[in-house]
């Protein structure tokens, strides 16, 4: 494996109303996050390791909306990563999202994103909500091709990205779209979502409540669900399907 080009020592800044804490070796920045939250810590905390292959973050939220439409926070945060990654990637690098988190670039899985929050009910105001991101900056293996479903930043071109420049331009990027919710609602993210959407028309099959459903993607509704359409019927699948159990 060549040197990774990623690795940087400079310290990340970030703007108001967020605070980072960085944490280093194997510790899991959205667990952390979790864990803060669930001891009180403030909303706005951004926890992050930046490791040679992975960059990986956290921010908390502090939701005052019930859990199914503070939700939305997450989608946020995806079209802020997508923000952020276009504005710093070569003009060629596509990136979209997937509903269920994943970000992908130039048409494979790069990263992801992550939730959970507590408590769980959907119509309930929750005490906090985490978002992370996982992101692959090297290839996960010397073998090229063995996954060609999966890519990471460097194989895209984008190895002049610094991951501390990226991190900080994905908190930049996504107080703006949090404060868009708080200021206007959702719509000018659900248009902007959907723009970026993955994988609609498509055929896909999801669990939910332990229920296999099988059809074609057909979007999502006003609250983000997941609408799935199986001859006559059309499921929908709530955002809230997505929240981790930590």
């Amino acid at each position: 494996m060549e040197e990774n080009p990623f690795e940087t020592p400079e310290p990340a800044t970030f703007p108001p109303l967020f605070h980072g804490e960085q944490v280093e070796g194997a510790a899991d920045p959205f667990t952390k996050a979790c864990t803060k939250a669930a001891l009180g810590c403030t909303s706005g905390l951004l926890v992050h390791n930046v490791t040679p292959d992975r960059l990986r973050a956290a921010i908390v939220f502090a939701p005052e909306t019930p859990l199914a439409e503070a939700m939305s926070v997450f989608c946020a945060c995806g079209v802020g990563f997508q923000n952020a990654l276009g504005a710093l990637a070569p003009p060629e690098v596509a990136v979209h999202l997937g509903w269920n988190g994943d970000i992908i670039v130039n048409g494979a899985n790069s990263g992801r994103l992550r939730v959970a929050a507590a408590p769980r009910t959907p119509e309930g105001v929750p005490d906090w909500l985490v978002v992370g991101l996982e992101l692959h900056l090297i290839p996960q293996s010397d073998e090229g091709g063995y996954a060609p479903d999966q890519t990471s930043l460097f194989q895209e071109g984008c190895g002049d990205i610094s991951p501390i420049r990226l991190l900080e331009s994905w908190s930049r990027h996504t107080l703006v779209w949090v404060n868009q919710l708080g200021n206007e609602g959702v719509q000018a993210l659900h248009g902007e979502w959907r723009g970026l959407a993955h994988g609609v028309g498509d055929s896909i099959e999801f669990t939910h409540e332990e229920q296999s459903l099988k059809g074609t993607f057909l979007g999502v509704d006003e609250a983000f669900g997941m609408l799935i359409r199986d001859g006559d019927t059309t499921h929908l699948v709530p955002l809230t399907s997505l929240l981790e159990r930590i």
